[in-house]
């Protein structure tokens, strides 16, 4: 009986430019067979024009043969939304209609900007900017981030 060999998938949220063979890229690839060093020079490089340290999702196709691809994504949007209003971690219990529950606020330019990182995202290129746009509103309000016009 053989035993067919599959690729497998391994999915990491990694620093921009902060790559290392340290847990948990070293241990998630090392298992693997594939050397995490050799990920960390491309990811890094390939990062270079972020903020260093921005998360990063990065979905990893490693073949049989040892040899893998990767695909970066764009940020987490609850990530893009608190850099964009200089905070470092959404509030416990928001609540955009009362001003004292409310972490701050962007206007929709900013939300639209938002939508427009997310959209370079494979999986997002074939969604409407509207839909985008309203999944990012969203997550700001659950965030605590008052959308305004």
């Amino acid at each position: 009986m053989s035993q067919q060999l599959k690729n497998v998938l391994v999915k990491l949220i990694v620093g921009a430019g902060q790559a290392a063979p340290s847990p948990p890229v070293g241990p998630a690839l090392g298992s693997k067979g594939v050397k995490a060093i050799d990920f960390c020079k491309e990811f890094n490089a390939r990062t270079s024009s972020y903020q260093p340290g921005t998360p990063v999702p990065v979905l990893i196709t490693i073949k049989p043969d040892r040899s893998y691809t990767f695909e970066m994504k764009s940020p987490p949007t609850g990530y893009l939304l608190l850099k964009a209003i200089g905070k470092e971690k959404g509030m416990s219990q928001p609540n955009v209609q009362s001003p004292t529950n409310t972490l701050g606020q962007l206007s929709l330019k900013h939300v639209y900007e938002i939508a427009k990182i997310k959209k370079t995202d494979g999986r997002h290129a074939s969604i409407e900017m509207e839909s985008i746009v309203k999944s990012v509103i969203g997550v700001a309000k659950s965030l605590g981030i008052k959308v305004v016009l």
